[in-house]
């Protein structure tokens, strides 16, 4: 079992794919198209590679979730990298700003950014591929 794809209410498709294409250079626009969600129109698109994907859909309305809260929702969604300097550079140069840089862990280090829409997406880079080394809960 694999996560395929998730889901995502944006308010502007652009705004979300120009942060989205900084942080994965490597996947492209699968398709897209129009649609009718509980009586509003709005655009779509998945972004993705051949396997995984952001589906993204316009027309949302209201804010996303107070990180800094317990509000019920969504906290954050993470992302394996192979270069974690590579992609702060590009999302820096599409300006967009690291929002919390993660643990200082001996294997693993990770950033955090808030996408347009508020979402706070994680991106991780492993520094070793024994699975214990990865995996410390300290």
């Amino acid at each position: 079992m694999y996560l395929e794809h998730l889901n995502l209410v944006v308010k502007d498709l652009q705004k979300s794919l120009c942060f989205y294409q900084a942080a994965m250079p490597h996947w492209q626009v699968r398709g897209g198209g129009e649609s009718v969600w509980h009586g509003a129109k709005r655009n779509w698109i998945h972004f993705g590679d051949d396997y995984h994907y952001l589906s993204l859909n316009d027309s949302g309305t209201g804010v996303n979730r107070e990180l800094v809260s317990n509000d019920i929702g969504l906290g954050h969604f993470a992302y394996v990298v192979n270069d974690l300097d590579a992609l702060v550079a590009r999302l820096k140069d599409a300006g967009f700003e690291v929002r919390i840089w993660g643990g200082n862990q001996p294997n693993a280090k990770s950033v955090y950014f808030i996408d347009p829409d508020g979402y706070e997406v994680e991106f991780v880079q492993y520094l070793s591929d024994i699975p214990s080394e990865r995996n410390q809960y300290l």
